[in-house]
Parts: structure tokens; sequence; C-alpha cells
């Protein structure tokens, strides 16, 4: 295969790397547990990779309009403090529901921050999120000092227990998800984010409402980010501030081994997806081998570095071989 047609495969395929990646942990995970493809072991992993992939698909969105987003685990904090104190293991279902779109709001709000301070006051994204992830688990550890609170059982376990049709509840979201996505692809809206993302400036002399794209970014970032939390919440079962603080660096590491670039304008969302799977099932190997629990970061880094510069390996390989 010579560089030309890699090139254009990559540029057709871009989430190629991470479904390599996720084969082999496929591969791996069945061979360590050997019950990994019963229905109730599909449900188990499911919904323990929802909350991931929810979140890079925010994290997707924001890295094709050419930004990051580094808040969204302090969001996801904050809604897990508010629904562990707020409704607490006694509450109602009704009470749940209340708080659950008070949840999305606290979502909105921080994404609607940090849409402006980066597309209005046009600050550097990745300081202006690191410095208001800051905020937002400030916010959640002042919500909830100590670990403790929780969600009813009775809604905890509808996320946890729930497979209609035989099919997990997680896969249905991830359905409608991927359908939202493919319509907003191909409208208006979808053609301006690549535009922004590829090149801000020649999308703006072009009549895109750059600002405006980059603004509703962030916005769909945090309410994703909110989802991300809830789901979170009723997984756990319980609150701790800090729960959202590893789900960051995830976040971005699966959006990138799912072939969205960090320069924006390349990529979508079913990679990501995929990457988030791929990344969760990387942390099954590593629990079940007894593997140390350190060795999760230097993967996640270790893939970063792999996945950014894989392209340029292989071209320089081609490149020899000529």
């Amino acid at each position: 295969m010579n560089r030309r047609r890699w090139n254009q495969l990559l540029l057709k395929y871009p989430f190629l790397f991470a479904l390599i990646l996720l084969a082999i942990a496929i591969l791996v995970n069945a061979i360590l547990q050997p019950t990994f493809f019963t229905r109730e072991s599909l449900n188990n992993n499911m919904r323990v990779f929802l909350p991931l992939m929810i979140l890079a698909v925010g994290q997707a969105v924001v890295m094709l309009g050419g930004g990051i987003d580094i808040s969204v685990g302090g969001i996801v904090s904050i809604v897990n403090t508010i629904l562990a104190t707020q409704v607490g293991l006694q509450g109602s279902p009704q009470k749940m529901w209340l708080f659950v779109g008070l949840s999305l709001l606290a979502g909105l709000a921080a994404g609607t921050l940090n849409g402006f301070f980066v597309s209005v006051l046009r600050l550097q994204p990745i300081i202006t999120t690191y410095a208001t992830s800051f905020l937002f688990f400030g916010i959640a550890l002042y919500i909830l000092p100590n670990p403790g609170g929780g969600i009813p059982q009775a809604i905890s376990g509808l996320y946890r227990n729930s497979t209609p049709l035989g099919i997990p509840l997680a896969i249905y979201v991830i359905v409608l998800i991927l359908l939202g996505w493919y319509y907003l692809r191909h409208t208006r809206y979808g053609r301006y984010l690549y535009a922004v993302g590829g090149k801000a400036e020649a999308a703006y002399e072009s009549g895109v409402p750059v600002v405006g794209i980059q603004f509703s970014t962030y916005i769909i970032s945090g309410m994703m980010a909110a989802v991300a939390g809830i789901a979170m919440s009723m997984l756990t079962g319980s609150g701790n501030a800090d729960i959202g603080s590893a789900m960051t660096l995830n976040s971005v590491t699966a959006v990138v081994i799912g072939g969205t670039a960090f320069s924006g304008g390349v990529g979508g969302i079913a990679g990501p997806i995929v990457g988030a799977m791929t990344l969760q099932m990387i942390m099954n190997i590593i629990s079940f081998a007894n593997i140390d629990t350190w060795w999760q970061t230097f993967v996640n880094a270790l893939i970063i570095v792999i996945a950014l510069a894989l392209p340029g390996l292989l071209n320089l390989f081609q490149g020899r071989k000529k």
C-alpha cells in the first residue's frame, strides 16, 4: 500500500486505529474473562463504559471545533455531588428526576461559562478550561466535602439492570447519540462546525458565525458532561467530589485515538465512542491481570503518543520503502 493510498484510508476512516486497538482489547478480555460474551457480562461492561463514552462525545464536538475542554471531569463531579446530597438513598423517583433536570442546567451553565471565556473573550481554550476545572471541582467539594450520600436503589438498579428486548440500555443510548450526530452532521451546523475547526479565519471570511459555533460546542460539552455525571451517579449509587478527576484525561485520550485531530475539523463521534470502549477494556485487562493500577495512566499516555505519531511513522516507513 503506497503512502497516498494509506493517507486516503486514514482520511476516510480516521477511527481505524481505534478499531484495531478495540479488536485486540476484546480478544485479550475474552481470554482473561471466559464469560465476557454472555448477556450479563455485556450489560455490566456497557453500563460501566457508558459514562466515558458520553463524555468523549462532548469532548469530540469541542475538538472538532478547534478547542478542548479540560473541565468536563469537574462538571461530572458537580452533577454527582448534587444528586448524592439532594436526592439521597431514601429519595423518591420524583425528587430524583427533579434534580436530574437541575443537573442538566448545571452542565448548561458550566458550558456557557466556558464558551463565553473561549469564544467571546477569546482566551486560550486549554488554559481557560483548566482554570474552570478547579472552579468546578471546588464547587463539588463544597457541596460534598466527604464521600457519601447516594442514589435510590430503585433508580440506580434501573440503570444497572435494564435490558429492553435483551439488549443493554447503554446500547440504546449510544445508538440514539449516533443517530442524533448523523442528523446534525448533515445540517448546516455540522458543515459550519467542521469549517470552523478546519480553519476559523477562512470560515469567518465565508460568512460562518465562528463565535456562535465555538460557543455552542462548549455548551454541548457541558450538557454531555452532565449526562455522563448522571450515568456515573446511577452506576456508583454514591457521591464523591473527586469522581470525575480521572475522566478528563480519559475523554481526551478516547477522542484522540478515535481519529479526531487536536487541530480540529477532522473526525467524528463514532471513533471517540470506540476509543472510550477500548480504554475501558484496557482497564478491565489491568484489573483481571492483577497489574498495578499506575499502569493505567502510563497506558493512556502511551496510546495518545502512538495515535499522534502513527500517521507520521507510517508515512516515514512508506517513504523509506520506496
